[in-house]
Formats: C-alpha cells, structure tokens, sequence
C-alpha cells in the first residue's frame, strides 16, 4: 500500500493532473503535499525618502511535503522543502532608505533553499531539525501578518540586532515545541549563530558549522487561551541570547526580549501589539513598538477581505539620524481562493536606513498574490 501511494504523489509532483491520479488510486488521501505561490509588489515612492520612482519585486516559492503517517511508514513524521527566487528591484534601498523595510519580500536577485527540515511529533512534543525560518514559529504576530512593512513579521528590534535565521537567508537548526495543554506551549530553538552569507553559499545549500560561527538560542511560551471572555486571543512572551566570532575573531554576545499580543475585541475586530527590548550598551536599536488593528468581515458582501491600519516604531539611539516610524494601512481584496490583490500606503516617518537625513516618505504599493495547494 505504502509504494502505491509514492507512486500517486511522484505522479502529481511532476505535474500529472490530480484527476488521472485519483483515477489509478482513490482509496485515501496522498501523503504528498505540492505548493506554488508567487507574491508581486509595485511600489512607488512619491516623495521624500532618497528619491521618487517606482519599481517591481516578485517572489516565488515551490513548496512539497510528505507526511510518513499518510503514507503508512511510521506515525508523526513530517518531511518539508521549499525553494524561494526573489527579484526585481529594492524600495528600501534604492529609493525610501527606511530602516524597517517598506516591503517583506525586498531580498535582490537571489535564487535559494529556504527551508528543509523534518519534524517529528511525539504526543504533545514536536521536534524539528534542519534549515529552518526563526519567525516561521518564534515572534509571530497573526493579525500582524496582513501587512507588508517587514517589522509586523519580525521585529525590527531581532532583525538589525543579531545574525537571525529569517527571510531570505536561514540556517540550520533545532527547535523543540511542548504542547503543556489548549491553553499553553513552550518551544526552544537552537540555530547556527553565523548563517552562511549568500556571498559565499549563494543557493543557501552548503552549510558549515564551526566553533567560532557560535549560535542563537531562543525559548517562547504561548498563552493561546483569550483573557477576554468569548474571544480568542494569543499572548507570547520569548527571549534570545546570542554569541558568535566576529571577522577578526573577537567574541560577540548579544540578547533580548520580545512580547506578541493578538486578541480579538469583536467577531470582525482584532488588534496586535509587539514589543521589543535589548540593552542599550550592544545596540543602537534597542527597543521596538508596534500596534495595529484587524478588521474582518467589515463589509457584508465580501466577508473574506482583510483591511488593518498598523504603527511601528523602531528606536535608534547613538546615531545622528533618529528614530523611525512606519505608518501602514492596508486592504486585502480576494478575487477567489487562490488569487488576491493588495492596496497598501505607507507613510515613514523618518528613514533612518541611510546615514543621510531624509524627509518623510510616502510609499504606496499594489501587491498581488497567487497560491495552488496540490496542483488544484
């Protein structure tokens, strides 16, 4: 039976259509999983900032899984890969000079492995090992992920201040999630504290560990059950520590703290908050706040849009430039289940990516997106 359904998932992973698949083997579902999505910005800076312009940015990812329980190996396995291409132009650098990051798939021209890792569950713990993504399960914000300014997915306070495993370039590691109960989950991850630079490992497949790279460290625990009576809410508080050689092979280290809230306040209502701290001694940017709000369902004959409107401020001391805020408001427009499209305007207050000082920056954007699940 196993070798059957091999056969089935190898059929639609190069492209077979599902119908002539299911023809030859109906009996239950394939323990293969196959995903295409592409993610396209138009952004345009018309004022401030380093210059006016326009340009375009795209991202694409192939994605397959295959679980061993489905396929009747061994039960709680889970094996996963995903390719990423990015291209195009740069707002931030090219044009805004925010800090932050005005658009989350701002990478250049690179083609890489972003993700390959196999995660194992055993009860309530589940252990993952391989190329990982730090904010695919540490520091995330689910009303936050509606926006695409790159500080409502990982704080700006993680990104700037250590070497971390996110998008585009990740690294090896080891995370472990405990399911203590509905209510509460504590997971730990410990990655390479020196990700191999695309200089030098340009499709991100070739890994080197060594002492001198060091490592991240970072624990979480998640209270998943609402304060609000009726509500859903998610509330998260973690912590990094991180040590690592610099090039002339002096020792680094570095820490922080961090806080995620996303609750609900209504059916079509929700609102987020993240907050990030790290001593002011090691780090210009040293403290992070953001907050914004969800909204679902606001109006009745298009129940699946997304609008929210989101503030972030990245704090930056020692430096002659400043702070920075970014001022985001967004409206997630579906066409159907697989294809959307996405006003977004955003105002930064600020640009603090440059060692020039700049006028505020007004950005817009027109982001579209598609996504196949298992070729249908």
């Amino acid at each position: 039976m196993r070798y059957k359904w091999i056969i089935t998932g190898l059929i639609k992973t190069i492209g077979i259509s599902s119908a002539l698949a299911q023809g030859q083997i109906t009996e239950n579902k394939s323990p293969f999983s196959f995903e295409t999505s592409y993610i396209g910005d138009i952004v345009s800076n018309f004022r401030g900032g380093i210059k006016t312009g326009t340009t375009y940015l795209g991202l694409a990812n192939i994605k397959a899984g295959f679980d061993t329980e489905t396929a009747d190996f061994w039960k709680g396995g889970q094996f996963f890969i995903n390719f990423g291409n990015t291209h195009g132009g740069e707002p931030s650098a090219s044009f805004v000079g925010d800090f932050q990051g005005v658009s989350n798939i701002e990478a250049g021209d690179l083609t890489f492995l972003y993700e390959f890792w196999y995660k194992q569950s055993f009860g309530k713990f589940d252990i993952s090992l391989g190329l990982q993504d730090l904010n695919a399960n540490y520091a995330t914000s689910e009303n936050g992920a509606l926006f695409t300014n790159s500080s409502f997915g990982i704080h700006s306070s993680i990104a700037d201040n250590i070497l971390s495993p996110i998008f585009p370039l990740t690294a090896l590691g080891v995370s472990a999630q405990w399911n203590i109960s509905d209510s509460y989950l504590l997971e730990s991850a410990i990655f390479d504290g020196t990700p191999d630079d695309f200089e030098k490992n340009p499709y991100n497949t070739e890994w080197t560990l060594s002492k001198n790279q060091g490592f991240l460290a970072v624990t979480e625990f998640q209270l998943k059950k609402s304060l609000l009576k009726g509500k859903t809410g998610s509330y998260k508080f973690g912590a990094y520590y991180h040590q690592h050689c610099d090039s002339i092979d002096a020792e680094q280290r570095n820490r922080g703290i961090y806080f995620v809230v996303d609750q609900q306040i209504s059916e079509g209502i929700s609102i987020f908050s993240q907050v990030g701290f790290s001593p002011k001694s090691l780090n210009h940017h040293n403290h992070y706040y953001s907050l914004g709000i969800h909204f679902l369902k606001l109006f009745y004959c298009r129940p699946n849009d997304q609008v929210g409107l989101a503030v972030a401020y990245a704090g930056i001391d020692g430096n002659s430039i400043g702070s920075e805020t970014a001022i985001e408001l967004t409206y997630k427009f579906y066409i159907n289940k697989n294809i959307y499209i996405k006003p977004d305007i955003q105002y930064i207050i600020n640009p603090a990516g440059t060692e020039t000082k700049l006028d505020n920056a007004l950005v817009g954007f027109l982001r579209f997106g598609i996504n196949f699940n298992n070729l249908n």
